[in-house]
This record gives C-alpha cells, sequence and structure tokens, in this order.
C-alpha cells in the first residue's frame, strides 16, 4: 500500500528510475484517483480534468496511456468491464474486494477476514505461494432490485 501523502514522490521517483519525463498531466491523472473515493473510467477522468484543469488540456489518448503506465507500476488498479472498459482506482487504501452491479455499474469495496483466511488455507493446500489476490462479486445491488419490482 502507497502513503497518500508522498504518492506524487513515488511517481517521481518511478519515472526517474525509468529514465522518463515527470509530467504535471501524469501527477494530475494519479491525484484525482487517490483524492476522490471512487473508481472512474479514462471518460470520467477526461471530465474531471477539463472542469478542474482546463488549462492542462489532456487529451484521452493520454489519460488512457497514462492510465495503462500508473497500473503498470502499481500506483492504480483497475477492474474490468468488458466491452465497457476499465475503472481505476488508487492503490493508497488497504486490500479490499469488490461487490459489482452487472445493471448499474455500482462498486461496493468489502473486506472479510474470514474470506481472507479461507483463500489462504486454499493456497496453502496446494503448496501455492500466494503474493497477491483480488475477488469481485458480479451481481445487482439493492437499488436495482428495488426498481425491477
Amino acid at each position: 500500500m502507497i502513503n497518500k501523502s508522498n504518492i506524487i514522490d513515488e511517481l517521481k521517483l518511478i519515472i526517474k528510475q525509468k529514465g522518463m519525463k515527470y509530467t504535471e498531466q501524469r501527477a494530475i491523472i494519479l491525484q484525482i484517483l487517490v483524492n476522490l473515493d471512487e473508481h472512474l473510467n479514462a471518460e470520467e477522468i477526461h471530465s474531471i480534468i477539463q472542469k478542474e484543469y482546463p488549462e492542462q488540456n489532456i487529451g484521452i489518448a493520454t489519460i488512457y496511456r497514462t492510465l495503462n503506465f500508473l497500473e503498470e507500476v502499481k500506483l492504480i488498479s483497475s477492474i474490468s468491464f468488458g466491452a465497457d472498459g476499465k475503472k481505476y482506482e488508487g492503490n493508497i487504501k488497504e486490500h479490499h474486494d469488490h461487490l459489482i452491479c452487472i445493471k448499474c455499474n455500482k462498486i461496493v469495496e468489502f473486506f472479510d477476514e474470514q474470506i481472507e483466511q479461507r483463500q489462504q488455507k486454499i493456497a496453502d493446500k496446494y503448496n501455492f505461494n500466494m503474493t497477491d489476490h483480488s475477488m469481485q462479486i458480479y451481481g445487482i445491488c439493492q437499488e436495482c432490485q428495488k426498481s425491477n419490482q
């Protein structure tokens, strides 16, 4: 887990190690994902940038490239929605899993110690060295269930 207060320093260090150039655009995209407690797609990030940073003139292609880079270096993570693309979040929170509504795409984060322990038991049973995992449970949220009645 990365500390929110030094996330930009972490970005600068990674970029330097890779021999790349630090850009304000990368920092802005990362800060949006870290500061908002939401899961956002590239278009939503683009909309926020247009409203809050209009002078930056960051195009959607730059946002997609930056998201791919930030995910590759593990500063952010994503949840895939198949043909609907991905939603991203900053990697500053403690480990958590997700409930995902297949109707409205709402994402609920949760943590369950019993699930975590069970996963480790399964890994141990198969002599598997688990280094990371993610759990995504798909279904229909309470609001969407009510609207279908």
